[in-house]
């Protein structure tokens, strides 16, 4: 009866590729590669998926059974086959380049709430930057610090439930998109012909916009950490990754198509990015008579989605980065723990962070123009720290004999193994590269230019915070526990004290709050400026791990 019991807590592979599904892809990533390729897209998804998504899935479902023991993912896979430094590396830059995310599903849940209210996608009028700014900042302040309240599962529950309702309702715009095109529905793009889906001309713009597709369909390897919770691991894990990729392949190609029945291709909206999903069930709801009640469930849906995941997603990237790094790779005020076993220094490192990020994003002239730079970032840095995965691949090919056999073995001759691995890191690498340039603006103007220097500079300051901390960690070993005299942290808190004041003064009171008046606007400013100057004190402070407290 025991051992019944036991079998009985096994998830199914089935349910483990619906889990990871909704992680992957969804009917938003569909969109922001429709408004950079517009029909062309399609090709581009064709291509990927043969090309990218198959051999990426597979990878991944090799590395699983090979390593279905552990748990810890591609942080896992890297320790066993680089070591422990590299494997803290790649911990780091996989929970860093989350956080632009972080911020654009804090912003995306403002834009729910938009269209909820004001039932449509004018949220530069309704809010302007001003509001927009606070309330993102508001919503992920809120549920960063809110994990404590929730002991159990039932945020991931409620993000299962709110990823499960978007994947009907992205196949729901299918289904509905074929029906009405066999009761004689018109067609946006015209021509609708085989020109439409070719690309005119391949440059350096075009292919900048690759990145966005692989941080569309990366994400996977996240359903890695649930194989040893499988009956057979194994043996079923690569099953779910290949569910996933045929999936995926089904939901890009027919969604793109179905875009391209109710958008113009050619002529597509700016905010296309940022009200797509929402414009596309109001178009298809007004054909079949539903008026904008399908854009209504859709903004609920989404907006319970996004909140579930933004707290998941903040609560336990910081838990397993922070306890699953080696302590000597860690200052210790990082891994300190409060009373209910939370990292509270690392929720504060996260939330001066995704601050930072604000902050800059608040520098943008206009809302479209935040939102879309936020999510080409995810196209940088998001394929970079994928690059984690096909370097591990690669070592477990080179070095075959080390590592146990795999159940699944995705191409059985190493040499051709290891050449995919190489090409799969090679294309990851170069997408990212091109990413820096900017898709959403023209080029030569102010906003491009200024888009492109924090592309750069956003990743810079990821890899130099990355290598900082093992180095802060060392010198707390060597030096009794205190990497710094008092007077080089005063230090140190004054230059980012004026450094955080002077960008948040600098983008609230040039750009955010042109519509208020100027009290308003410097009541606002003076507030937030004392509150970073807060975070920043208790981030650099000095401090003493949880055992050590008065």
């Amino acid at each position: 009866m025991q051992n019944e019991n036991k079998m009985s807590h096994y998830i199914p592979w089935v349910v483990v590729a619906l889990m990871d599904f909704v992680t992957v892809i969804g009917f938003d990533d569909i969109i922001y590669n429709f408004q950079n390729q517009g029909l062309v897209a399609v090709t581009s998804w064709v291509l990927m998926t043969f090309l990218y998504v198959i051999p990426y899935n597979l990878i991944v479902a090799h590395m699983g059974s090979t390593f279905s023991e552990h748990g810890g993912g591609i942080t896992s896979w890297i320790r066993e086959t680089n070591g422990d430094t590299v494997g803290y590396y790649a911990a780091w830059f996989y929970w860093i380049t989350g956080l632009p995310y972080v911020v654009d599903v804090a912003n995306s849940v403002v834009i729910s709430l938009g269209w909820l209210i004001a039932g449509n996608g004018n949220i530069q009028d309704n809010l302007g930057n001003a509001w927009f700014g606070i309330l993102t900042a508001v919503i992920f302040v809120v549920f960063i610090w809110i994990q404590h309240f929730f002991k159990n599962r039932s945020l991931e529950i409620m993000s299962t439930i709110g990823g499960g309702a978007m994947f009907i309702m992205t196949i729901l715009f299918v289904i509905m998109t074929f029906y009405g095109l066999t009761q004689g529905s018109g067609i946006a793009t015209k021509p609708f012909d085989l020109a439409a889906f070719m690309p005119k001309h391949i440059d350096w713009g075009f292919l900048s916009t690759f990145g966005l597709f692989i941080f569309a369909m990366n994400g996977s390897e996240l359903a890695a950490p649930y194989t040893k919770d499988m009956k057979h691991p194994s043996r079923d894990f690569p099953k779910a990754l290949k569910m996933i990729a045929i999936m995926t392949m089904f939901l890009t190609l027919f969604g793109t198509f179905s875009l391209g029945v109710y958008f113009n291709a050619h002529h597509l909206p700016n905010d296309l990015k940022m009200n797509g999903s929402y414009y596309a069930f109001q178009a298809i709801g007004r054909q079949f008579g539903m008026g904008n009640t399908l854009m209504y469930i859709f903004a609920v849906v989404q907006g319970i989605y996004m909140l579930a995941q933004l707290a998941v997603i903040l609560d336990a990237s910081t838990r397993i980065f922070l306890g699953d790094v080696a302590s000597r790779f860690m200052p210790k005020q990082l891994t300190k723990k409060n009373s209910d076993g939370l990292p509270i220094n690392g929720y504060w490192m996260t939330t001066i962070l995704c601050a930072a990020i604000m902050a800059l994003a608040a520098l943008l002239p206009q809302v479209n123009d935040i939102f879309n730079w936020l999510l080409n970032l995810n196209g940088i840095v998001s394929p970079f720290s994928t690059c984690f995965l096909f370097w591990a691949y690669m070592m477990v090919r080179l070095h075959q004999d080390r590592y146990p056999t795999p159940a699944y073995t995705y191409i059985k001759n190493h040499t051709v193994g290891f050449i995919v691995g190489l090409w799969m890191l090679v294309a990851t690498f170069l997408f990212a590269c091109l990413g820096f340039f900017p898709t959403d603006a023209e080029a030569g103007s102010d906003t491009f230019t200024l888009m492109f220097a924090m592309n750069i500079i956003v990743p810079i300051v990821m890899v130099l915070l990355g290598v900082s901390m093992p180095w802060i960690a060392k010198r707390q070993q060597n030096h009794a526990g205190r990497a710094f005299s008092q007077s080089t942290w005063l230090g140190f808190t004054v230059l980012m004290i004026v450094a955080l004041v002077a960008a948040a003064s600098y983008g609230m009171m040039n750009n955010l709050f042109k519509n208020l008046s100027f009290g308003l606007a410097l009541t606002i400013t003076i507030v937030v400026d004392l509150v970073l100057v807060y975070v920043s004190l208790r981030a650099t402070k000095n401090g003493r791990t949880a055992t050590e407290t008065d």
